[in-house]
């Protein structure tokens, strides 16, 4: 069993000891808490909060215990039952929420499930906000309504409709277009609420021909749920035999989205951003930002506009939308496949992401593969090092940016997230792990003999 508290939300393994998993009990105890911080922030004020959850088999038993602890606070409820990620963070900006919980454990297998947490602009909360919802958690200072203050509960089933309408009114969407290319795309959804959400869209864009494989919201995952090449055979040959020119891939959550080419190769899940990016820069020049540990080919697409900057921000999605609102980036997000278009809201959203594509797709006139070959080269490749519980990683890793700082073949060291060396032709980027005692090591060049090259270089000095 698992449980962990981190900046992405509260996360944990269904069954066993409260504390052990993200049991009952603790889904009651991280709910108030989260409620009593926000009942701190705006004292006196009746509150309401939107709980949207995806397909996952645990959901509805968590939805009810979310919202029956909600209610128990005093606090009114926007019910929007199943629903995604970017859908949930719409609607607390659509109805004028003070704040929502997202019942998903994103990526995660079937026996996970989570409590992501939302401020009143529908994004995450802070690490700083985070950490005061911990120790809320494990104090003695939540207090429940009484009878006549308890809250009520308003059921709204449509805001996947209403997210939907919101894409389709971004100046930048171009209809029309994607209805002339007469497109032909299969989905997988991998058996959760991307089979409500997606295939919904694209009809409303003009796509006819929409090939539905895992798109039943059963929670019975029909493959491992994060959207990475080899857990995506399933769609790479439904596209092939069925004559696509496009597969789409969501994981359970919606705020992630891979993309697959008419050949059945994937499109590159780094590439979802680089491409969505390429479209918005040729028609609102401004910044971009991504992640650290994201492909260096954002920041190649960015520098061919006059005057557009990119910026690399620690993991995590609220340090991207942090930073975005910093630089007034226009297009952003991380390179998992998660775009951020400000335009609509600062979240990842799939949706947005596949409105985006479609019109730049459509009004480029090429294939998906032929479009991919238009962007700069790059292979990221993952490492890890084992540490002993009793070392000091943060010491270690302050010793390999002194040493590479003072290295003449680096251009640059960053030290907000770990240490991340960029050098002439890739980059190395070196974080510890919140759960276990290791140091993950991701890095990039044009190839991925390359790439490999450059992280043993770099694990061999720690």
């Amino acid at each position: 069993m698992s449980l962990i508290k981190s900046i992405s939300g509260i996360r944990g393994t269904i069954g066993g000891r409260p504390g052990e998993g993200l049991s009952p009990i603790d889904v009651v105890k991280f709910t108030s808490s989260f409620a009593t911080f926000l009942q701190r922030q705006q004292p006196g004020k009746r509150l309401r909060l939107a709980v949207g959850r995806d397909a996952r088999l645990s959901g509805a038993m968590v939805d009810r215990l979310v919202v029956g602890t909600l209610q128990g606070m005093g606090i009114d409820v926007l019910e929007t039952g199943l629903s995604t990620t970017p859908t949930t963070e719409m609607a607390v900006i659509d109805h004028h929420c003070d704040g929502g919980i997202i019942i998903t454990a994103s990526h995660n297998p079937k026996h996970w499930n989570a409590l992501k947490l939302l401020n009143a602009r529908g994004e995450f909360i802070s690490d700083k906000e985070g950490k005061e919802v911990l120790r809320l958690a494990e104090s003695d200072e939540v207090c429940f309504a009484e009878v006549d203050d308890l809250g009520q509960v308003e059921e709204n089933l449509n805001t996947i409709d209403e997210h939907i309408e919101r894409v389709l009114k971004l100046k930048l969407v171009d209809r029309e277009a994607i209805r002339k290319a007469g497109f032909r795309v299969a989905v997988d959804a991998v058996n959760s609420t991307g089979g409500i959400a997606i295939p919904r869209l694209l009809r409303a864009l003009g796509v006819d021909q929409v090939v539905e494989l895992n798109c039943e919201p059963t929670g019975h995952f029909a493959h491992n749920p994060e959207p990475i090449p080899q857990n995506l055979t399933q769609i790479s040959d439904c596209v092939r035999d069925n004559h696509c020119d496009l597969g789409i891939v969501v994981d359970p959550d919606v705020d992630r989205l891979a993309l697959v080419c008419e050949t059945g190769e994937m499109f590159g899940e780094e590439y979802t951003l680089v491409s969505v990016a390429d479209y918005i820069l040729q028609h609102t020049p401004g910044n971009t930002v991504s992640n650290l540990s994201s492909s260096r080919a954002l920041r190649d697409v960015t520098r061919k506009y006059a005057g557009c900057e990119y910026n690399a921000a620690a993991v995590g999605e609220v340090n991207v939308t942090t930073l975005m609102r910093e630089t007034g980036a226009v297009i952003g997000g991380e390179g998992n496949g998660g775009v951020i278009y400000p335009e609509l809201h600062y979240g990842r959203d799939a949706l947005v992401g596949v409105a985006l594509f479609l019109t730049l797709l459509a009004k480029r006139g090429m294939k998906v593969s032929e479009l991919r070959k238009t962007y700069p080269e790059y292979i990221i490749t993952k490492n890890r090092r084992d540490l002993t519980p009793d070392m000091d990683v943060d010491a270690l890793l302050a010793k390999v940016a002194a040493l590479y700082k003072a290295d003449a073949a680096v251009e640059k060291v960053t030290t907000i997230d770990g240490v991340k060396i960029d050098f002439a032709d890739g980059w190395v980027h070196l974080r510890k792990s919140n759960t276990e005692p290791i140091i993950r090591i991701y890095s990039e060049a044009a190839t991925e003999t390359r790439a490999n090259e450059l992280a043993q270089q770099v694990m061999q000095q720690i």
